[in-house]
């Protein structure tokens, strides 16, 4: 049995991490699944319609489901992430940030990027 206290608490996780996993959509640096999963997981166990209304949600459903069936991200999503990494390095080099910045955004961007690269697509 869950405790009211317990309930709150993972209801108040779903919905940070749904916000977070949704700016992570905008994001470059901001992992979006992750935070999906973090948030399917507290409302699974604390609000059964919040955890189907995310898995019935046009955007973070398949996210969701890609990821815990297959371990796979989309290739639009794909698409997305690398772009919008790219477009991160391109304005910080526009907006002239100190060297070591774009060498710590060029490490984490690429680290990043192979990650997000190596995941197999989802079946068709």
């Amino acid at each position: 049995m869950i405790t009211h206290a317990k309930r709150l608490t993972l209801i108040l996780i779903g919905f940070i991490s749904l916000a977070l996993g949704a700016l992570g959509i905008f994001v470059p640096l901001l992992p979006t699944t992750p935070f999906l999963l973090l948030s399917a997981f507290a409302f699974a166990n604390s609000s059964e319609r919040m955890h189907q209304w995310l898995l019935d949600h046009n955007i973070f459903g398949p996210l969701i489901d890609n990821w815990r069936q297959h371990q796979a991200i989309s290739r639009r999503a794909k698409v997305v992430s690398i772009l919008s990494m790219v477009a991160i390095l391109m304005i910080s080099v526009l907006m002239q940030v100190p060297t070591y910045i774009i060498v710590i955004q060029v490490f984490v961007l690429s680290t990043t990027a192979i990650f997000v690269l190596s995941r197999p697509l989802p079946p068709q």
